[in-house]
C-alpha cells in the first residue's frame, strides 16, 4: 500500500501509454499515443503554484493561498508533467504544466465551493477514514487555458488517486491506479457541465489505457 506521498513519488519517471477514446455522443473510437515524463515539484513550485488565481476564481475563495509550505512542503505532494500525444490519424500535441495537491486538512478555513456536486461515479463516502480528500491546482488546464483548480481523492488501500476539474462547459474525472511499480491504470471520464447545481450526468467522452513505466 502506497501512502499518500510515496504515490506521487512513484510517479515520478518516464511513463508510456496506448489510450483508446470513446465519444459516446456519435460512436466514434480513437486511439493515442503518449510519452509523460514527470518530476516532483520544489517548495518554491510549490509556493508558486499556490500564487496563482484559477481561471474561475475557485482557488481565491477556498483559502488555499493561505497554505504556507516552508516548514514541511512534503504534505502538499505535486509534479511537473511534459507529456507529448500523437493520434492514429496523426495529430500531435505537446503540454507541460504543473500541478499541486493540497489535502483539506491544510486549509485553514472550509472553503464555500463554487462546484456542482461531482459525478455520481466520482463520489465518495465522507466517513471513508482512509480516504485524503482535497484540492488539486495547475499552472495550466487541459481542455481550457489558464490555471485551473479541481477536486481530488486518493484511496491508499487502492493507490488509487482521482481528480475531477470542473471546465467552463465540461466535467472531467481521471483516475490513476497504480498496480504494479511499473504499470498503472488511467481512465479519463468527461461530462457536459449542467447548467444547474446538480451532478453531471451527460458523458460526452470515455477514455482508457494502460500506461508502463520505464526504467
Amino acid at each position: 500500500m502506497l501512502s499518500f506521498q510515496d504515490f506521487f513519488a512513484a510517479c515520478t519517471g518516464f511513463w508510456t501509454t496506448e489510450r483508446t477514446y470513446h465519444s459516446t455522443l456519435n460512436g466514434e473510437v480513437e486511439r493515442s499515443y503518449t510519452e509523460f515524463r514527470v518530476s516532483s515539484l520544489t517548495a518554491a513550485e510549490k509556493q508558486q503554484i499556490l500564487a496563482v488565481p484559477s481561471s474561475d476564481a475557485t482557488a481565491q475563495t477556498t483559502g488555499i493561498g493561505a497554505v504556507k509550505l516552508a516548514d514541511d512542503d512534503t504534505r502538499c505532494p505535486g509534479f511537473a508533467i511534459a507529456f507529448d500525444t500523437r493520434s492514429e490519424k496523426g495529430e500531435q500535441v505537446s503540454m507541460r504544466l504543473k500541478a499541486l495537491f493540497v489535502p483539506d486538512t491544510l486549509i485553514q478555513t472550509p472553503p464555500p465551493l463554487d462546484m456542482p456536486p461531482p459525478p455520481l461515479a466520482a463520489q465518495v463516502v465522507a466517513a471513508a477514514t482512509e480516504t485524503i480528500q482535497g484540492f488539486y491546482l495547475r499552472d495550466e488546464g487541459y481542455s481550457e487555458a489558464g490555471a485551473i483548480a479541481g477536486r481530488f481523492t486518493y484511496q491508499p488501500t487502492r493507490q488509487t488517486l482521482e481528480m475531477t476539474t470542473y471546465y467552463r462547459r465540461s466535467v472531467a474525472v481521471d483516475q490513476m491506479r497504480i498496480i504494479a511499480p511499473d504499470l498503472r491504470l488511467r481512465t479519463i471520464v468527461t461530462y457536459q457541465r449542467p447548467a444547474t447545481n446538480e451532478p453531471p450526468s451527460i458523458i460526452d467522452l470515455v477514455g482508457f489505457g494502460v500506461e508502463r513505466k520505464s526504467a
